[in-house]
């Protein structure tokens, strides 16, 4: 075989060989519970895993899954309290735990300086159509 028809060959087949890119099914809307906890201030000014700068003032949050700029509702099972946050970081890295508020996100559901974690559901918002 001449070398055009072996180049030939060889593209043909590293065409037929292409792995196709799966598409990740979007994130349900179904609620998720655990345990939430919250940053400390210190981490101001940092960025967060979207390239933001960190502010505790914020109504922000980390969660490991969900797409930057979800929005979700947090609502603190034993109270009912509820916040409505940005997702803006990736975390938390403790195991059991689902969320990372800031602290201006924490204060709103009233575990701001208690024990720092609370029993939470979350619930993504559904995306404007």
């Amino acid at each position: 075989m001449n070398r055009f028809a072996v180049a030939l060959i060889l593209l043909v087949l590293a065409a037929c060989a292409r792995e196709e890119m799966a598409v990740p099914p979007a994130p349900s809307l179904k609620p998720q519970c655990g345990v939430a906890s919250y940053y400390h201030r210190s981490l101001a000014g940092n960025p967060t895993a979207n390239g933001e700068t960190y502010d505790p003032k914020a109504m922000t949050a980390a969660h490991k899954r969900l797409d930057f700029d979800t929005i979700v509702r947090v609502r603190r099972r034993d109270t009912g309290r509820t916040v409505t946050v940005r997702i803006n970081d990736r975390g938390p890295f403790v195991r059991g735990r689902i969320i990372d508020l800031s602290p201006a996100a924490a204060r709103k559901l009233g575990i701001f300086g208690e024990d720092g974690v609370a029993e939470v559901c979350i619930k993504r918002r559904p995306s404007p159509a």
